[in-house]
């Protein structure tokens, strides 16, 4: 075991998975986790602190790591405005990865699939402005996870994507070719694919699409 890690976001879908992946991998000896409140969770190798996010350059001395794992996100019906939707999606992820810069510390984040900056869907445009702003970081390993619906058990419930998993399910003939990268994943997996690329010792940029994720959760 010689990697420490920086978890955002481990109460959620993919990050409660990785969380699970990472205490229980033998390349870590420590997994910190920043949460809101906190999970509950004893683990000889985790570190938790309950912080403001927003102020995270008062802990800085976390981002001293080998990598640095971001799963934040939220939903319109959550954040209750554009504003604080984009404060979680957008700024705060943003302001994570200038700190890991700053450490040089390589960073994995998951966005969602159809990010673009200039996309006529809010949500879409957010995580697309990210990842934009995510290149042009001087970061020593990038990589965006940009996934397709998630599945999983949610701690909250969300009609949308209950109702996307349920027809994706009952209609998962129809994506194959061009159409395969929509598919339905489980968080799981996503999470799986994630600490997997964090053992490859590359540099630069990197992004996976739905599908590679799911090639990757293969082995």
């Amino acid at each position: 075991m010689s990697k420490s890690a920086l978890l955002i976001g481990a109460s959620g879908l993919v990050g409660s998975g990785l969380l699970d992946y990472l205490l229980n991998s033998n390349e870590y000896y420590k997994v910190s986790i920043f949460v809101r409140k906190s999970i509950a969770l004893n683990h000889a190798k985790l570190e938790e602190r309950v912080i403001n996010f927003e102020q995270l350059e008062d802990y800085q001395d976390a981002f001293d790591v080998d990598d640095i794992f971001c799963t934040l996100g939220t939903t319109m019906k959550k954040a209750r405005s554009k504003e604080n939707f984009k404060q979680v999606d957008f700024e705060y992820p943003l302001e994570i990865a200038k700190l890991a810069e700053k450490n040089q510390t390589n960073f994995y984040i998951v966005t969602a699939i159809g990010a673009d900056p200039k996309s006529p869907f809010f949500y879409s445009r957010v995580k697309g402005q990210l990842e934009e702003e995510l290149k042009k970081l001087n970061l020593p390993s990038l990589h965006i996870f940009q996934p397709s619906l998630l599945l999983g058990e949610r701690k909250e419930f969300r009609l949308g994507e209950e109702i996307g998993a349920m027809f994706s399910k009952v209609l998962s003939f129809l994506f194959i070719g061009r159409l395969k990268r929509y598919r339905p994943i489980p968080a799981k997996k996503v999470a799986y694919a994630m600490y997997r690329a964090a053992q490859q010792k590359v540099t630069g940029a990197y992004i996976y699409s739905s599908e590679k994720i799911a090639k990757m959760a293969e082995y």
